[in-house]
């Protein structure tokens, strides 16, 4: 089956290892009948939120533990070839490259699976938050899949396929508290199911993905920055180095990153040698791992009070930073709770988890109306978001 494949970007490998956005079974698109109790579930996703192009099929088989998945296929094109000169995403660039992309990848993805159109029982896209241009391209892909194959519609939240993605490795009952740390979002929250998830705590600021990737383009590291600081912190040591530790004393479960961004990037003005450099980025990783395992603490201490199942999940682009998934599992069995973090390939951003996400969403009936728009922003607790923004409401509404 041919694929579009231009000389610009690439594919990552093949990964082993969801206006009204939920209207009920009787939506816009698909069939009339919601799923039979005990029925597999056969699930397309497409990700299209920033910049990569990806699609997944996922198979939800029933179980009393809310399901197992099983990732039939899983190709994610990376567009970080087309963005490196630029030393960060570009918003057009990336909407014409999903253009470009999303119909090659969908159909490698289905051929991957081994499965003809008639075998979906949904498709499910990426409608926020995002790259606003990006977003529509994906779900605008999935809108023309469920009119031409009669499925039902999906629209996922970007930040839910994260919350569900450590589902993809493993049989996991909610309830379950969630760390979610990624580029654009770090949030406490604790998760009972798709649609039902209570912010404990966010950044005020910025988010620990946005510090590492601007400490690590101010160190000259490129494009994307964050695993290349990484590397980078395993040759340094920065115990001499003093960082500011933000919101000490606060009795919330907030963050805060940008004192930390600011102090780190007055040091990198000041490094001479590659090993200033390593040890600069050995400090501002554990840095940011202390943050995050502070404020996680308190909410873990908060969490076990009303809660008999103690799970600690941690998923977004940042959980693939192994010096952090350290620590905050040390942190987890401090507390006395068990510690799961996604397949490595499941941090990022990817297809798998957003197929997982419509996949639950449609074992309850829950499925989107065709005119469902993209957003821009669409914080997980949005009554949290409206009544105790994290952020002062812009525009487009509440970021979390």
């Amino acid at each position: 089956m041919s694929v579009a494949y231009r000389s610009s970007g690439r594919y990552l490998g093949p990964m082993e290892s969801s206006a009204d956005y939920s209207s009920g079974a009787a939506a816009a698109t698909g069939r009339d009948v919601p799923p039979r109790p005990g029925e597999a579930l056969t699930v397309l996703g497409l990700e299209t939120s920033c910049d990569e192009t990806a699609a997944s099929v996922v198979r939800l088989h029933p179980s009393d533990r809310g399901g197992r998945a099983e990732v039939l296929s899983s190709v994610v094109h990376s567009q970080i070839d087309d963005h490196a000169a630029y030393g960060g995403v570009v918003p057009e660039i990336a909407a014409r490259s999903h253009v470009e992309m999303i119909d090659g990848v969908t159909r490698r993805a289905m051929a991957q699976a081994g499965l003809d159109w008639s075998a979906l029982d949904g498709v499910a896209a990426t409608a926020g938050p995002g790259l606003v241009g990006g977003v529509m391209v994906g779900l605008s892909y999935g809108k023309a899949v469920s009119l031409a194959r009669h499925l039902p519609l999906v629209a996922v939240n970007h930040l839910e396929g994260h919350a569900v993605s450590a589902r993809l490795g493993a049989e996991v009952a909610y309830p379950f508290l969630l760390l979610l740390v990624s580029g654009g979002h770090c949030q406490l929250l604790e998760v009972r199911g798709v649609g039902d998830m209570s912010r404990i705590g966010a950044t005020i600021d910025d988010a620990a993905g946005e510090a590492f990737d601007k400490i690590a383009k101010a160190l000259g590291l490129g494009y994307p920055g964050g695993p290349a600081l990484e590397r980078l912190a395993m040759q340094g040591d920065g115990s001499g180095i003093d960082l500011p530790r933000a919101l000490l004393g606060r009795k919330d479960c907030d963050f805060s990153f940008s004192g930390l961004k600011t102090a780190a990037f007055r040091i990198a003005q000041t490094c001479e040698t590659e090993q200033d450099k390593a040890n600069l980025a050995d400090a501002v990783q554990n840095a940011i791992a202390r943050q995050l395992a502070d404020r996680s603490e308190r909410a873990l201490s908060d969490y076990a009070a009303t809660h008999d199942h103690r799970l600690f999940v941690v998923a977004g682009g940042v959980a693939a930073n192994r010096t952090i998934r350290a620590v905050l599992e040390a942190t987890a069995a401090k507390h006395g709770f068990d510690f799961l973090a996604p397949p490595m390939a499941y941090c990022t951003d990817n297809a798998a988890m957003i197929a997982l996400a419509g996949a639950e969403r449609l074992a309850l009936g829950l499925t989107s109306d065709i005119d469902v728009v993209a957003r821009p922003r669409w914080p997980l607790d949005e009554a949290r978001a409206l009544s105790d923004p994290s952020h002062r409401p812009g525009r487009k509404g509440a970021k979390a």
